[in-house]
This record gives C-alpha cells, structure tokens and sequence, in this order.
C-alpha cells in the first residue's frame, strides 16, 4: 500500500466484498451508504483511523478539508465519523440545489427554448425547477454543462464562502464530488482527502441506496472514472496534499 493511501478496516481483514443483506437490515442514522450493523463495524476502524493517523487532518487547529470520491465510496460515513470528532461539514450537493433553485430565472432564461423545442418543462406543478428535467437538457452536452456550470458556479461559491467565514474557528469540511471545478474553493483546502472504494462494493451500495436502473449508476460511474487525475492535478496546481482512504 502507498505511504498516501489508509485502508479502512475490520478486526477480520478487509471489508466484506459484498455484505449480507442482514448487515443492511436497519438504515444508519448518519444517512450512510449502508445499513447500521455494516456501519458500526467501519465506524470502530475509521474513528482508529482519524484519532490516531498524524497524516490525517485533526480539529486542533482549524482547517479547511475537501472531503471528495466516486458515487457510493462512502463519502458520507466518512463526514459522519469526522463530525464526531468535531468537524463541522457542508455538503456541496445539496448546496448546488439550494444554488439552482435560486438561480431559477436565469436558468429558465438560458434553457427555456431549448426546453420548449424538446417539449419538455422545466418547471414542476408547484411552480419550483424540475432539476432532473434540465438535467436531460444539459447532461448530455457538454456546451450547455458548461452554460448551465456558469450561471450556477458562482452562486455555489458564494454560499460555501459565506459557510466557511461563519465557522472560521472550526475545522470544515467540504463534502463535494467535483470541487475541482471551483478552483476558488478548493484552494482554501489544506488537504484532500479521496475515498475509494472497489468497483463491486460502489454498485452493491449504489443499488441498494438509490434504487436507480443499473445502466444509469453505470452511467454515473463512467462519467467519474478519472476523477481522481482531475483532483491530482488540482492538488499539484495549488500544492494540497492528497490523502486516499480506501473504504
């Protein structure tokens, strides 16, 4: 294993690589990847992990953290276990709706026509943005991604900003899959730290969590496969250290 990557462990040797559906049978109260019984056994190694690790980032001094991974690597048990040791966190996806439900009208005003000559609405019954219509819009073109990216980018700066200047005296996190996108963010980060986890283990928990049709978690982890090269070479641009937890 490279000096750079920490494997997250059970007392028995590497995580099962498929868990028993009875490891799943109750729902982890942090809103984890997996079940409680599987959670409980990966939160005994982890909260080992970050209390003992010096090359992981601790709450002593105040410090900005981009906490980032693949779909279902289990991103969010690993916030769970650092906000138990004091972290505060903000998810960067749920910020990024909070950004296009405010940016509505600009959206409708970049998308409208493209939407009406799909005949698709982009707007639900209560009036509020249908994000997974103008997901269908944008996705697959990277030119409007990219209009869609612009409108909405410096909305999600603005909110994360003002995140962090109101816990400047606590260590953040920045739970986010592409904040490699706004380089204004991540480079505030003194670390990133990037969660793995095998191919298997990701669509057993990505199916099991989201319940989505296979070619479209396929999909999903497709469009992420080099996503880890795109965070090496922002961390070597703004000179973060890079830090890999296999989970």
């Amino acid at each position: 294993m490279d000096n750079n990557e920490l494997e997250i462990r059970n007392e028995g040797g590497s995580l099962p690589l498929a868990p028993t559906a009875d490891a799943f049978s109750a729902t982890s109260s942090a809103g984890d990847d997996s079940g409680t019984a599987f959670a409980e056994t990966r939160s005994k190694t982890v909260s080992q992990v970050l209390t003992a690790s010096p090359s992981l980032p601790t709450r002593k001094a105040p410090q900005i953290i981009c906490l980032t991974g693949q779909m279902a690597a289990g991103k969010n048990f690993i916030c769970s276990q650092m906000e138990a040791s004091g972290f505060v966190s903000l998810d960067l996806d749920k910020t990024a709706h909070e950004a296009i439900n405010l940016c509505t009208p600009e959206i409708l005003q970049a998308f409208g026509a493209e939407a009406e000559k799909r005949g698709i609405s982009l707007l639900n019954g209560d009036g509020s943005l249908n994000r997974r219509a103008l997901g269908q819009i944008v996705f697959p073109d990277k030119e409007l991604l990219s209009r869609q990216e612009n409108i909405v980018y410096p909305k999600i700066i603005q909110i994360t900003t003002q995140y962090i200047e109101e816990n400047r005296e606590k260590s953040v996190i920045l739970n986010a899959t592409v904040l490699f996108k706004t380089p204004e963010l991540l480079s505030k980060c003194g670390k990133i730290l990037f969660i793995k986890a095998n191919f298997l283990k990701r669509l057993y928990r990505a199916k099991k969590r989201d319940g989505m049709p296979l070619r479209h978690i396929l999909a999903r982890f497709k469009s992420q496969k080099n996503l880890f090269d795109e965070y090496k070479k922002a961390a070597d641009k703004f000179n973060i250290p890079i830090e890999i937890i296999k989970n």
